[in-house]
């Protein structure tokens, strides 16, 4: 028996939930209790993993989490999604291997998600914020027109009610099926930011793995404060693209949150546990709550 699947029909469901065998016998259902830590390479109960917020309590690495439980973390009880309804609508009418429509049906249905990405609004500690989540599992969490949209509403809305804007970036790039749509988005948003900027109105990128491509060569990068968790893959081309193209050896740890810490990319590396102090804290430093007031 696997640990971490079961094939079809080797067990069906006995009183209680344990499993029974073809010969009778009862066994105990593993199915979807254990996983392998991609850091360290250890098996981890799942429900450790949850409590200690998808981080190896071994290593340390940082899992991938979802749009939803991003801003469930950040966010007290109570927040607001906003923005929402917005769907692409295939400008190219694109396919590759497989249409762009079925792409775009199959994760919607898989993530629950239009596309990916989440706004809401709501209370990060004492200070009111608008919080952008970018959702990796809904084809890369790429940036196509829906993603550029959903995050400039996300901007004007921080600029209109001078609330300070948090965007948490976990993208592959681009979306290349919307060709020049999708790489529009990052000046379109970059235009946005630059008004907020002038509104001095707070704006925070949180970097988590991986981001990478356009946005990050938009918007991840243009924060007040520019802050990853650990480990996270941050760059515009893969390391692996890059040594074919210059023939060479990348540094060890290149493209990592701890190696651009080093050389003045970012401004902090955090973990998830101390995230939303950190947040809070560095609002209390921007004046955020001398400046709404005011």
């Amino acid at each position: 028996m696997s640990w971490f699947k079961r094939n079809d029909g080797e067990y069906e469901s006995g009183p209680g939930g344990e499993g029974v065998s073809d010969s009778g016998g009862r066994n105990v259902r593993t199915e979807g209790l254990w996983t392998k830590c991609l850091g360290c390479r250890q098996t981890i109960w799942k429900a450790d993993l949850e409590t200690n917020l998808n981080v190896c309590p071994k290593c340390q690495h940082h899992f991938k989490i979802g749009a939803r439980q991003r801003i469930a973390l950040l966010l007290e009880p109570g927040y607001e999604f906003v923005d929402g309804g917005l769907r692409s609508t295939d400008p190219l009418n694109f396919t590759d291997v497989k249409p762009y429509k079925k792409r775009l049906r199959a994760a919607q249905e898989a993530t629950g998600l239009d596309d990916a990405i989440l706004n809401a609004v709501g209370q990060l500690g004492h200070h009111e914020v608008v919080l952008s989540a970018m959702e990796y599992a809904f084809i890369g969490g790429s940036m196509g027109a829906v993603v550029g949209e959903t995050i400039a509403r996300a901007v004007d809305r921080a600029r209109i009610g001078r609330k300070p804007l948090i965007v948490v970036a976990a993208s592959g790039g681009a979306r290349m099926m919307e060709g020049v749509v999708s790489l529009m988005q990052m000046a379109k948003i970059s235009t946005a930011l630059a008004q907020l900027d002038d509104a001095k109105v707070p704006y925070i990128c949180v970097l988590t793995d991986p981001t990478t491509g356009g946005v990050t060569a938009s918007f991840a990068m243009l924060g007040d404060l520019n802050i990853a968790e650990p480990g996270a893959l941050i760059g515009f081309a893969g390391p692996r693209v890059i040594e074919q193209t210059i023939r060479q050896k990348l540094p060890e740890g290149f493209q990592r949150a701890e190696f651009l810490l080093e050389k003045g990319f970012l401004d902090a590396v955090v973990h998830r546990r101390d995230l939303k102090g950190y947040l809070s804290r560095a609002l209390d430093f921007m004046g955020v709550r001398s400046q709404i007031a005011s």
